[in-house]
């Protein structure tokens, strides 16, 4: 399939024309867009009460379950895009992966990487390892209508750091000392995760994703340099990989301030901003021919609603000018955030960017 042909393709779905997909592209929009990080989950009441008694993972392999969890913030909030329900690690357990998600601490591997011998654990990932993903983004697609999906998946490095540390980590420092200590089993680890990374992006946009975004959770515990030289290579693979079919390319990280220039570089048409760096700056940093995404601290929604509407002012007036800009938090929602903030907070980007 050609570039030309799948964004042909694009072009013929209901949701092309959307505020989102529109701002994306960097192209006039009626108002803002707006969806949030993690907008399904712990924050909404109905969500906890689908999910009682089903373990995380479990969840990510119910396509009816996938499906209503992905609706519940477009019906509730207004949303301009939903995003596929799921964790970063499914791709890894799909492959067959010894792993779990455990409440309060995350995903955990029962035997991390450490040697060139456990990379024979990363066998390639095919569409039938994921058959429950296909199946739920039709599902979904049929019932969004003219409202964009977006697929995901983690990057290469935050899925490496999962493996080599067994778990989440504050400092990194397993992963760290693999890749300084062993450069090319690291550049064959991400490489490898590359390809599956992007396997698994395009199962997602071959079943109806509008657009893809690619999280690198972890990556601000890197220097620009040791981004560029040993991160940056296989999130270029999985951006190369994913691009003829024409959909935009979302790149977020947590603390990237310092690497927002190279996140663009490495091919993304979006970059994902959190709220450490304001909207302003980061247009500066990552340069032209790019849209942005953010960036309104979670932390601000447990304030009252004038303080938030303050606080959002700000972020839409610092991107103002911009030619593409699509409002988020700048993180994941926060689990005990009053879901009527969010509903709210929707409402009042949308009245004051109306067009």
């Amino acid at each position: 399939m050609s570039a030309n042909d799948a964004l042909t393709g694009q072009q013929q779905t209901a949701t092309y024309d959307s505020a989102f997909l529109r701002a994306c592209r960097r192209e006039p929009v009626p108002h803002t867009p707006v969806w949030f990080m993690r907008q399904a989950g712990r924050s909404l009441p109905e969500y906890r009460k689908v999910r009682e008694g089903i373990a995380m993972l479990d969840s990510c392999m119910r396509p009816e379950l996938v499906t209503e969890i992905t609706l519940q913030p477009v019906r509730r909030h207004g949303v301009d895009a939903a995003i596929y329900f799921s964790d970063i690690v499914v791709p890894l357990k799909a492959i067959g992966i010894d792993l779990d998600i455990k409440p309060g601490i995350g995903p955990v591997v029962e035997n991390p990487l450490r040697s060139r011998a456990d990379l024979e654990q990363l066998r390639a990932l095919e569409p039938g390892d994921v058959s429950y993903v296909t199946e739920a983004i039709g599902m979904l697609t049929r019932e969004l209508g003219t409202t964009p999906l977006i697929g995901f998946a983690g990057a290469p490095f935050t899925l490496a750091s999962y493996l080599v540390e067994g778990g989440p980590s504050r400092n990194h420092e397993r992963t760290k000392a693999l890749m300084y200590g062993d450069p090319q089993l690291w550049a064959d680890l991400l490489d490898r995760l590359a390809d599956i990374t992007a396997a698994f992006l395009k199962v997602q946009i071959e079943a109806g994703a509008s657009a893809v975004q690619l999280f690198d959770s972890w990556v601000g515990a890197l220097s620009p340099a040791d981004y560029r030289r040993s991160v940056m290579p296989a999130s270029v693979k999985v951006f190369d990989a994913v691009a003829g079919y024409g959909v935009p390319r979302i790149h977020f990280g947590v603390g990237t301030g310092e690497l927002l220039g190279l996140m663009g570089e490495a091919g993304a048409d979006v970059v994902g901003v959190d709220w450490r760096v304001p909207m302003d700056e980061a247009v500066r940093r990552v340069g032209p021919g790019k849209a942005l995404q953010g960036n309104l601290d979670p932390a601000v929604l447990f304030a009252p609603r004038e303080a938030v509407e303050t606080k959002a002012r700000e972020v839409l007036d610092a991107a103002a000018g911009l030619p593409g800009h699509v409002f988020n938090l700048g993180h994941g929602v926060l689990p005990n955030t009053d879901p009527e903030a969010l509903t709210r907070l929707v409402e009042y980007v949308h009245t004051q960017t109306a067009r």
